[in-house]
């Protein structure tokens, strides 16, 4: 796709948009962005290490009030799907911005509802408006210079991370000083202060998609159709999510229930699997520079994981370690099919997240569910054994994929 070398109106080459300006440097655009991420997404977990203060205050059963984290997850699928591939659409500093604000609406009424239906409703449009963080991520990908882009996407998605784990440990922190109610408006706080922080310092980026929201969506359908890399690579991300969002669904119920631990504990818990973090910009290196087998290796720490998890559910120093493989596993793997998916469209990278973190999150709710379900049968025994499952059955899709694409390699032309 041939790029302009002098002052020109904007051009389908979707990289050569919005550079920042002179007085904003790409660092400092890059922790902005990895910030509102973190900030964004963080708004989806944080009712997974309070179900019990959840049920208790509703008055309904545990797989009760596990039906608010899976519907969150829902509401930010559904966003994916229907909001995200705006950002080819709507100028991305204001359409950000403007979410933002609907995010802390949704988070104040889930902070002051009364009935766990209103609860739920609001988590539904806070899991919806939360989509933000994935419409900044191809955003930083626009900004990124090619040979950097997969480490500013790594270092980008380090926030992302950060904001799933921390969540855990900020709700159960405020939950024990304040009630579980804290969480909601603190967080309302936080992201309308970035919603002003992003409308004053992010660059402008002007999508050129023109056409309109009707084709702009029936263009994401002629992506799946389109692109098997695209397909392939949202298949493992999801199965992989579904592992790691039973895992961090159900932990709290074990930490709880066998390991007698309060919720200052599980909080702490969850920072354990920050460690995970590190392996975001390792990632991103490695994928700016090839990713041949590390994709699969990353897949195979994952589901190494859980067997770790279901082998040793009676020590927390082995919950632990499981924690730590498992956000390795799944972020490495995260950071290198974004690298990948983001070079087959330049044009059309919103859309393209839109297929794959809209098939990733509905992973994620599948695996929030399960958890509800087999733990209330089989304990967190039932849980790990479908973590393995569902990992394993990741690292076979990219397995099966290697295997075919070698043997396209190796047959002789004309055969």
């Amino acid at each position: 796709m041939q790029r302009h070398t002098v002052p020109a109106p904007p051009t389908p080459d979707a990289d050569a948009a919005a550079p920042p300006t002179p007085q904003v440097r790409l660092g400092l655009v890059t922790v902005i962005l990895a910030t509102a991420c973190g900030l964004a997404v963080a708004n989806i977990y944080f009712a997974q290490p309070i179900l019990d203060l959840l049920a208790d205050s509703f008055h309904t059963s545990q797989s009760a009030a596990t039906a608010a984290v899976t519907l969150v997850q829902i509401g930010y699928a559904i966003g994916l799907v229907l909001l995200l591939p705006m950002g080819d659409l709507v100028e991305n500093r204001r359409l950000t911005s403007g979410l933002l604000v609907v995010t802390a609406v949704a988070l104040v009424a889930a902070g002051t509802a009364q009935h766990l239906g209103v609860f739920l409703v609001a988590s539904v449009f806070v899991g919806l408006t939360s989509v933000v963080a994935q419409i900044l991520i191809p955003f930083a990908a626009h900004l990124a210079p090619e040979a950097s882009r997969g480490r500013i996407v790594g270092w980008v998605g380090s926030g992302l991370l950060l904001g799933i784990l921390l969540a855990r440990t900020m709700s159960s922190f405020a939950a024990a000083a304040w009630g579980w109610r804290a969480i909601f408006f603190i967080s309302a706080g936080l992201v309308l202060v970035m919603s002003v922080v992003l409308a004053r310092v992010l660059p402008a980026r002007r999508p050129d998609h023109t056409t309109g929201y009707a084709s702009l969506m029936a263009s994401v359908w002629d992506l799946v159709r389109t692109q098997p890399a695209l397909r392939r690579r949202a298949l493992c991300q999801a199965l992989l999510f579904a592992s790691f969002s039973a895992f961090w669904t159900g932990i709290a119920y074990q930490l709880i229930a066998v390991h007698h631990f309060d919720q200052t504990q599980v909080g702490l818990f969850a920072l354990v699997g920050a460690v995970g973090v590190v392996a975001s910009p390792v990632a991103g290196r490695i994928a700016d520079r090839g990713d041949r087998l590390a994709s699969g290796v990353a897949l195979l720490i994952a589901t190494a994981a859980m067997v770790v998890a279901g082998w040793g559910a009676d020590s927390v120093v082995a919950l632990g370690v499981a924690a730590v493989l498992l956000d390795v596993g799944m972020t490495a793997h995260q950071v290198l099919s974004q690298r990948e998916i983001y070079q087959l469209r330049p044009d059309a990278r919103a859309r393209i997240n839109t297929v794959y973190m809209g098939g990733v999150f509905g992973g994620g709710a599948l695996g929030s569910a399960l958890a509800g379900v087999l733990h209330g049968r089989w304990g967190w025994h039932g849980i790990a054994i479908a973590g393995i499952a569902l990992s394993a059955a990741s690292f076979a899709v990219w397995a099966t994929s290697r295997l075919r694409s070698r043997r396209r390699v190796a047959q002789p032309i004309g055969e």
